[in-house]
């Protein structure tokens, strides 16, 4: 494909403009419809967040919002999903590719780690300025049913009654789940493709057919996704408390909520809920790539490494 140069010595190829594109693009279409897709359990997740003692159980909360606001409650938020995931998507995916490439050129002696935390980190940054006014209206449509019914009349009755400062109200706490979140997947998608390859497959990325090269995604992908949603679950309750204004700051959002709650409410529901989306997302991210002439992600030791390690397990 235009825009691809050359192979690393990580195995994977020296993008140029056309990749980050393709990565950008293939970002935007798999986080945006992944999660329209779960958007139901979205609207579990959050009302148990900002109501737990209403909905202190996931069927607890499903029967009461289906006895109350009916079917159509379970999709109440979609638009501002996939939009604003889709906006996140596109930065968070496209972002890291770039800065991994940039970060790689210049700590050239730097653990392969630390670049994987950097590049996830500086992408997510800015993803979630990108995402932070979606976020805040999708949690008010969710778990207020009269606030507004999507995206149109959300964005101007915000601003009316919050200014500028609703929209960002809850940024802090999107950066406190979303950074470690996104540092935890992209380090642990990359070591466990790598570990996939070279450890149970034992052969190059590029032996490997195409449906092979997917499956190690989904794999990776649940890995990161799970062990990722476990670490900022706590953000996650903050982000909710804060956007429904059932705390005014930081701290006594996290007094209010109580530091034992802050780790377990909501959690399984999370679990259930992340770990699909981020195997699906990287599962469609991989596929758009490679419909673009591009190879699947996650960086494997270089060719040369790889044939030493398995003609020394030989």
């Amino acid at each position: 494909m235009r825009g691809v140069e050359k192979k690393t010595l990580c195995g994977e190829l020296n993008p140029g403009p056309g990749y980050f594109w393709v990565c950008t693009i293939g970002g935007m279409l798999s986080a945006g419809t992944t999660h329209v897709v779960i958007t139901p359990l979205d609207v579990l997740k959050v009302n148990m967040q900002v109501y737990p003692i209403k909905y202190n159980t996931i069927s607890s909360c499903f029967l009461t919002l289906l006895r109350e606001q009916g079917p159509s409650a379970f999709w109440r938020g979609w638009g501002t999903k996939f939009f604003g995931y889709g906006v996140q998507g596109g930065f968070r995916f496209g972002l890291y590719e770039y800065f991994k490439k940039l970060y790689s050129n210049v700590l050239v002696d730097y653990n392969r780690s630390f670049i994987f935390f950097a590049s996830s980190a500086s992408a997510e940054v800015l993803a979630n300025v990108a995402l932070c006014p979606f976020e805040a209206i999708k949690v008010r449509v969710q778990a207020q049913p009269h606030f507004a019914k999507g995206l149109l009349d959300g964005f101007p009755k915000l601003y009316a009654s919050e200014g500028l400062y609703g929209f960002y109200r809850g940024l802090v706490p999107l950066w406190g789940r979303n950074l470690p979140f996104s540092m935890i997947m992209f380090s642990s998608f990359e070591h466990s493709v790598d570990f996939l390859y070279r450890n149970v497959i034992r052969r190059r990325k590029e032996d490997c057919s195409t449906v092979q090269q997917l499956g190690v995604t989904c794999l990776a992908g649940c890995a990161a996704g799970s062990v990722a949603s476990l670490i900022t679950n706590p953000a996650d309750n903050i982000v909710a408390s804060l956007y429904n204004r059932k705390a005014d700051s930081l701290l006594l959002a996290v007094k209010k909520i109580g530091l034992l709650n802050l780790f377990t409410r909501s959690l399984p529901i999370r679990i259930i809920l992340v770990g699909p989306v981020v195997t699906l997302q990287w599962l469609f991210y991989d596929t758009i790539k490679v419909l673009s002439g591009l190879p699947t992600s996650g960086e494997v030791l270089a060719d040369e490494e790889l044939d030493k390690e398995m003609n020394e397990k030989v």
